[in-house]
């Protein structure tokens, strides 16, 4: 399995593979389930191999750790997931 610091370096680099809705799902431990976000609400710190920051509807921002991170998908499709 690619991971997922790999898929999101070419989603910010591969403009080819980059085009249309990307979508992450993250489980969150207070909520207990998997919460979507658009690609557009995830800032990822250069050198940061261990977490991103996820801006949530009321615009507050949250460090997610990357192993956090369960699916990535594309248009609707499921491209990339990982076991919850």
């Amino acid at each position: 399995m690619l991971p997922i610091q790999e898929l999101l370096n070419r989603l910010r680099w591969d403009s080819a593979f980059a085009t249309g809705d990307f979508v992450i799902g993250y489980y969150d431990r207070v909520e207990g389930k998997i919460i979507q976000v658009p690609l557009q609400q995830v800032h990822i710190t250069p050198g940061d191999h261990f977490s991103c920051q996820v801006t949530d509807q009321d615009g507050y921002a949250h460090d997610v750790p990357f192993h956090r991170i369960k699916e990535v998908r594309k248009d609707g499709q499921l491209i990339w997931h990982r076991e919850h």
